[in-house]
């Protein structure tokens, strides 16, 4: 029975008939249904989601691009040098360190590369870093960050949203719901994965949890079509997509107008907006065409190179920040065993591939960067879900090890040259400054201008936030 009298069935929308009818049983299903998608959660209605906003003092950086090696990159062969290793080679772990936690025992593995010091800082790096050696002044190494899980997915989940379990807001997404973003035409958050694959656990590790969907990372890809689904069908022409589009907007705002608690409508509307707007922004954004050869082979990006791949991944984030957008993530390393940066069998043999896909693309960034006046404006972030033991694993491999190991920053408000944190003598606890992932998105937030405990969300009765009730801000590394 209808509980309206005043109202001709034949005058309901479908969702004022499920609101009414039977006591309003067939809206707690329709609820349901617009709280999965996020158009329930309670927040500002504003007329664009991604509208650039006020920080909330002076950012020292207006861009990020975090360059994350998935899979677990090893720290005792790349940043962190342990001579101990060689000292104490073969013997057990656990007649050195407390092992507890750990799920593999073995002896311990000096690094099978040769470490040198460079620059003017004299950094620590291993033989596997040839270009971004030379660059290395630029960079603040943490040495002594740990993380609480040894299993990828929760570990790779922590390193993006500061939480070991799913369904919270990624670092991008808060820095968008913090900020906005400076171009319009483009998403506010771009992610780029490897060709070989995502990372475990999927889009939750860029998803925008319980903030509003506007916030999520957009995928973007470097071979083939850079956004999947972008194009207008050929059927379709532009004054028809307008029209179709004005008349959706319009019956939308007609619904919001008479539910405003539906506040999260307005960013769907948007959403369809930026993608309309992105079909002639995006293309060009993403196209190297124009870019000179010296600059593509300063990333790598020429036949042959191990580091055309992601070498064109880098270049694509810098035309992007170029542009405005305000976080960019790349991933190196996908799908499972060796194709990501996961060393069980051979360190040598994963690593050695590994690196040189990165070495190149990543130093080219920062001089790129650097000689366009970008750097200083633009943050660079590297680290993976966590570090490899220093002791051996099978024939020549090293386990997770999320105990201690390294994470650097270079540009935007970061102090070159400088280190933060060690491990302990053999490179398994972080013993000295201890740096939390919630230390590490502190310290993120307080560069691009955001205090960490003032950007919350209510959220199911309770302000979040992405550092929860934790964080410190690494002043040490920063101007």
């Amino acid at each position: 029975m209808l509980t309206d009298k005043r109202v001709s069935p034949s005058m309901l929308s479908r969702r004022d008939l499920l609101a009414q009818a039977g006591c309003g049983f067939g809206s707690l299903a329709l609820t349901t249904m617009l709280s999965e998608e996020g158009l329930l959660a309670s927040s500002a209605k504003a007329s664009s989601p991604l509208a650039s906003k006020q920080p909330h003092f002076a950012a020292r950086a207006k861009n990020v691009i975090f360059l994350f090696m998935y899979g677990g990159p090893s720290h005792v062969d790349l940043f962190d040098y342990k001579p101990a290793l060689e000292k104490y080679s073969g013997k057990s772990v656990g007649d050195h360190v407390d092992t507890k936690g750990s799920r593999s025992k073995g002896g311990l593995f000096p690094s099978p590369y040769k470490f040198q010091q460079h620059g003017q800082s004299g950094h620590w790096v291993s033989d596997r870093y040839p270009h971004l050696s030379r660059v290395i002044d630029h960079t603040a190494m943490l040495r002594g960050v740990y993380g609480h899980s040894i299993s990828h997915a929760p570990a790779l989940f922590e390193v993006n949203t500061g939480m070991i379990r799913t369904g919270f807001p990624s670092l991008g997404s808060w820095v968008n719901y913090g900020l906005g973003t400076e171009n319009q035409d483009l998403p506010g958050f771009v992610v780029m994965y490897d060709y070989r694959g995502g990372p475990i656990g999927g889009a939750p590790n860029w998803g925008s949890g319980f903030l509003p969907g506007a916030y999520q990372g957009t995928p973007v890809r470097s071979k083939g079509t850079p956004i999947l689904n972008l194009d207008r069908p050929d059927q379709v022409g532009q004054v028809q997509q307008r029209e179709l589009l004005d008349f959706a907007g319009k019956m939308n705002r007609n619904h919001q107008r008479n539910h405003p608690a539906e506040s999260e409508l307005e960013a769907r509307i948007q959403s369809f907006e930026l993608a309309y707007r992105m079909q002639a922004a995006a293309p060009g954004s993403l196209d190297l065409k124009n870019e000179t050869e010296a600059t593509k082979k300063l990333y790598g990006i020429e036949k042959g190179n191990p580091g055309e791949y992601f070498g064109t991944q880098c270049l694509m984030a810098r035309r992007l920040v170029e542009r405005g957008v305000r976080f960019v993530q790349l991933y190196s390393g996908g799908g499972h065993g060796d194709n990501n940066w996961d060393a069980h069998g051979n360190i040598t043999g994963n690593h050695n591939k590994h690196c040189a896909a990165t070495d190149q693309p990543m130093a080219g960034l920062i001089q790129d960067l650097d000689q366009r006046g970008l750097l200083d404006e633009t943050l660079v972030v590297w680290g993976g879900e966590f570090g490899r033991t220093p002791h051996k694993q099978g024939g020549s491999g090293r386990d997770h090890h999320p105990f201690g190991f390294t994470m650097w920053m270079a540009g935007g408000g970061i102090k070159g040259g400088t280190s933060y944190g060690e491990t302990d003598e053999v490179g398994y606890h972080a013993a000295v400054d201890r740096t939390s992932i919630h230390d590490v998105h502190a310290t993120i937030l307080h560069l691009m201008g955001i205090d960490h405990e003032k950007l919350t969300y209510r959220f199911s009765g309770r302000d979040f936030r992405l550092t929860d009730v934790a964080g410190d801000v690494i002043h040490k590394v920063i101007v």
